[in-house]
């Protein structure tokens, strides 16, 4: 009865999506023209193929933005490494994502951007790809992509399988639930974030035999040495001899808290640089445009400007180089988490440079990465709020001692924590879905 019930749900969702298919249209022509999709590669959004398939077994990963894509790319390299014989298909969906994530693919590596959930462009794209296997990661739960697949007899996994907490009120509404417990009802393996999750996923009838756990894979993140072709190495140098300090990740609103901030230790500390990266581009220009009023001196990373010692903010307006940062400062402030309706963002790739990590209160799903951080280590990683910040700076700043204490936590949580994710989750895969579809 709930089947059908499933069924009959996930039929009116298909033809209310066909129906609103002309909409979607030219939404995405409207994403073009304001710059938000690809300029010459917008159409694969309808599932038109820019390249041409291989021969031969293909395994399909994909990730909607940049976290879940950078997520997905050592679990990408242990597919290529352990079966050589499969070809490995990447989508993601923002544009922001794909400029970074097609610089850290391998090279054999096929990239493209992900249909939107319409029958005729999820259709065209199965139907042109013929994947063996689909790895989405995290929170893409699409009816017409994975209902399709399981028509087609494609075997679905969902790696670091999560869902906000609004996702899951939605979800398990009596009137969707049927459909959500249908869609899961097709996968060949889950693999939760965490045991919340996993109770999550129970609760909206994913099949209990399916959930197995691994690990976060947002702990798998390379270690980076800074490149000598890119400034970083001269900009370091730079800094040698002057107070740093970081806040990565900034969403509007933010950069006000951290401009505040940057002002307060400005009077203490004279010689100090405050380096501001970002989330969007976009807030980025507003950011420079806001120091300028002020009077504040800023370098630009995307003009490749020089410090000089009266240069008081370093604003990185370019894509992809958050982890070669890290290395430039022994102090990161994770933005994305002072502000109420935020929910955080990976702090694992400060850890892993070295850096002591400080975050605010508003963490969402990574709540669940601090809280395992800090039960390994306390001193791992600082919460703080937004009033708090300046003196929690200055503590560090001050005393050394404590700095390299909590530099060192964050990077010995970090270590403990990343230990053999990839490849335990590469067992999981091979086991549950690469040995089912895709035999040697």
């Amino acid at each position: 009865m709930a089947r059908k019930k499933g069924e009959l749900i996930y039929k009116i969702y298909r033809a209310f999506s066909y129906g609103l298919s002309p909409m979607i249209n030219l939404h995405l022509r409207w994403r073009k023209f304001r710059g938000l999709e690809h300029p010459k590669r917008w159409t694969e959004r309808f599932g038109r193929p820019s390249l041409p398939r291989p021969a031969g077994p293909l395994v399909w990963f994909h990730a909607v933005s940049l976290g879940e894509g950078m997520a997905a790319i050592p679990v990408i390299k242990c597919c290529l490494t352990r079966r050589p014989d499969v070809t490995v298909l990447m989508t993601s969906t923002t544009l922001s994502a794909f400029e970074v994530i097609k610089k850290e693919l391998p090279a054999n590596v096929i990239y493209q951007f992900a249909p939107v959930d319409a029958p005729a462009a999820v259709e065209a794209f199965l139907g042109y790809w013929k994947p063996n296997a689909i790895i989405l990661i995290e929170s893409e739960l699409w009816p017409n992509l994975i209902i399709g697949a399981a028509k087609e007899g494609i075997a679905l996994a969902l790696l670091n399988a999560r869902m906000s907490a609004k996702s899951f009120r939605y979800w398990s509404l009596p009137v969707v639930l049927p459909l959500a417990a249908f869609m899961l009802s097709k996968f060949s393996l889950i693999v939760p974030l965490s045991n919340k999750q996993a109770i999550q996923f129970q609760l909206l009838q994913a099949p209990p035999l399916v959930i197995n756990f691994s690990g976060d894979l947002k702990y798998a993140v390379e270690d980076t040495t800074l490149a000598g072709d890119n400034g970083l190495e001269e900009l370091q140098e730079q800094l040698k001899h002057r107070k740093v300090w970081m806040a990565s990740s900034l969403h509007r609103g933010e950069d006000k808290i951290m401009l505040r901030v940057h002002k307060a230790l400005k009077e203490i500390y004279p010689d100090m640089l405050t380096i501001i990266v970002p989330r969007h581009l976009e807030v980025g220009q507003e950011i420079v445009l806001e120091l300028q009023r002020k009077g504040i001196s800023v370098a630009l990373r995307s003009r490749s400007d020089k410090l000089s010692l009266g240069t008081e903010t370093y604003v990185v307006d370019t894509l992809g180089e958050l982890r070669e940062l890290y290395r430039l400062t022994p102090i990161a402030v994770i933005g994305g988490s002072f502000l109420p309706g935020l929910a955080g963002h990976n702090i694992s790739e400060a850890a892993v440079a070295g850096c002591a990590v400080l975050t605010g209160h508003y963490l969402g799903h990574f709540n669940h990465m601090v809280q395992e951080m800090q039960r390994l280590n306390p001193s791992s990683v600082l919460q703080v709020s937004g009033d708090m910040l300046v003196e929690a700076l200055i503590e560090l700043f001050s005393d050394a001692e404590l700095l390299e204490t909590r530099r060192a936590a964050a990077k010995q949580a970090y270590h403990a924590l990343s230990n053999g994710v990839v490849e335990n989750m590469w067992r999981l895969v091979q086991f549950h879905i690469l040995d089912k579809s895709v035999p040697m």
